[in-house]
């Protein structure tokens, strides 16, 4: 299946994320069999960065991600060979486990989603 984008809320239609990259996301991870929570960003009230396309993150993320515009909110529905396949992770998420990512788009590089606001501290809010 590999990684199928659905929107929950649509971005600014201009603004995509390329290889290279630098974004902030909140995610929200649950297991797609039962729909058990495994990890949250927002849980943690710190929102995620990573490099796109360069392997930092799941397959899934890679490609799916990349599909949003800037403010996006979408469930990305997650194959386990675009996850974490036959390894499972961290004894959370089993082995051969299909997953389910609600995320939102923050920030490509130094572009804002609207609401959005980083603070010098380094840590974030969504007003």
């Amino acid at each position: 299946m590999g990684v199928e984008k659905e929107v929950i809320q649509v971005g600014d239609g201009e603004n995509f994320p390329q290889e290279g990259n630098q974004l902030t996301m909140h995610y929200t991870g649950t297991l797609a069999d039962g729909g058990k929570q495994f990890d949250s960003s927002v849980s943690k009230g710190k929102p995620f960065q990573f490099v796109i396309g360069v392997g930092q993150v799941i397959k899934g993320w890679d490609e799916g991600v990349a599909k949003m515009s800037l403010g996006e909110k979408s469930m990305l529905k997650i194959s386990s060979d675009f996850g974490y396949g036959a390894r499972g992770a961290g004894g959370v998420i089993p082995p051969n486990a299909d997953l389910n990512f609600e995320v939102e788009l923050l920030a490509i590089g130094d572009k804002k989603a609207p609401g959005f606001e980083s603070n010098s501290s380094g840590s974030c809010s969504i007003s």
